[in-house]
């Protein structure tokens, strides 16, 4: 009993993995696999797909090495009930918690790099159309240019229009008069800074996940023979806004909000987060850095100088491991604050991969952690599928050629 209500048995999540068919009646594979000194059962399927329109579209913002909302979603449907606790240390655009808001959940979230917050706690209180097509109407004309080079991403009117937008934003922070449709304008505008389309602000680059440097994108435009065209950032901003907002039902919105109210969002390294009290969570879906194979201050240096954040400072507090004996130090720790804030009764998923051309498999490393800190480990769940549009990019090998996989290493703290 936790909380004043029963706690899913241990093997309740197993008996549902080894009955599961998929959509096309595809049974389970079991396989015990041997990990260190224990032994795990693991589970193969289909369970989710990551089919772009089986998502909510309020996800649909573009943060480096995220999960689709589906993963967060199978295990939040099997593993918890409306007002419990879902947490996740390693937030990045939030696509756990708002995934859990969406389905009446109560959300913890947590990361180093603040541009998390930035990008997750405007979207569990959406804003009318209108409200932010009245207020970018009332912004001032954009009339000077950056106090740095982005001649190369931006058509000068353009990025008149961005220093316009970023000063009155930082002003308005700053004076703690910001509200939800200021910051709801600042998360799409840091979303649409860079890309590959005309969707976004910025001539063609790399995709919106990733900013490249300035002598990168200099040698784009020479390869590509391309200059900055203008782009009127008052109209993507509203195109995303509706794209965003598109299928949100009312209830959806009521759920978002109610979540949203009562979430904590902190910006802090997940070894040490004392605001969570002890035995609260139900569940944390979590995706960790994987080693150091994606550079997240190299990547979002462009979004740091929009939110006036120091990306090198920010750099600097950001968990990146360069050796497996590093990266298990680390998530050593974080388990054990893991084993402090869950539930009697509570599970921790944990996506793993492998890394460094299928030549690590983290979840030999994992389990042992999990152990370590007082967890239990009942199952490894491989979830296979046909490839997807962001699949085997960012060093996270594959199992085999025309599939794509999430593996995930769950624990249980009974």
């Amino acid at each position: 009993m936790a909380n004043g209500k029963p706690s899913l048995p241990y093997d309740f999540l197993n008996r549902r993995l080894g009955e599961f068919r998929s959509h096309d009646a595809i049974p389970t594979i079991v396989e015990n696999i041997t990990l260190g000194l224990v032994t795990v059962p693991k589970y193969t399927n289909e369970f989710w797909t990551s089919r772009q329109r089986q998502a909510a579209p309020i996800h649909e913002v573009s943060y480096r090495a995220c999960f689709k909302p589906q993963l967060p979603r199978f295990f939040i449907n099997l593993l918890t009930r409306k007002g419990d606790i879902v947490y996740d240390p390693f937030s990045g655009r939030g696509t756990t918690v708002l995934e859990a808001g969406l389905m009446g959940r109560n959300v913890i979230a947590s990361d180093a790099n603040p541009l998390s917050r930035i990008m997750t706690e405007p979207r569990f209180f959406p804003p009318p159309v209108p409200a932010v097509e009245k207020r970018l109407s009332t912004l001032p004309q954009g009339i000077e240019r950056a106090d740095i080079d982005l001649s190369m991403f931006y058509h000068p009117d353009t990025e008149k229009e961005i220093v316009s937008l970023r000063t009155y934003l930082l002003n308005r922070k700053s004076g703690c008069r910001d509200d939800m449709i200021d910051r709801w304008i600042a998360m799409v505008a840091t979303n649409r800074l860079t890309g590959h389309s005309p969707g976004f602000f910025s001539v063609y680059t790399l995709p919106p996940n990733q900013a490249v440097s300035q002598k990168s994108q200099q040698r784009i435009n020479q390869k590509r023979r391309q200059e900055p065209e203008y782009r009127d950032t008052h109209r993507i901003i509203l195109s995303k806004t509706k794209s965003l907002l598109r299928q949100l039902t009312d209830a959806d919105k009521k759920n978002l909000e109610r979540s949203g109210k009562k979430a904590v969002l902190l910006t802090r390294d997940a070894r040490s987060t004392p605001e969570i009290r002890e035995a609260s969570v139900q569940l944390t879906v979590t995706s960790p850095p994987f080693l150091d194979i994606v550079q997240y201050r190299e990547d979002n240096w462009l979004r740091c100088w929009f939110n006036g954040l120091e990306a090198e400072r920010i750099g600097k507090q950001l968990t990146m491991a360069a050796t497996v004996k590093e990266w298990t130090r680390v998530m050593g720790a974080v388990f054990l604050e893991l084993y402090r804030i869950t539930r009697d009764g509570g599970f921790v998923a944990f996506e793993v991969g492998e890394v460094r051309k299928r030549t690590i498999r983290l979840e030999e490393h994992v389990v042992p952690l999990g152990i370590a800190a007082g967890f239990t480990c009942p199952s490894v769940i491989i979830n296979q599928q046909h490839f997807t549009k962001t699949s085997n990019i960012w060093g996270v090998g594959n199992m085999a050629s025309g599939t794509n996989t999430n593996r995930i290493v769950v624990f249980h703290k009974q």
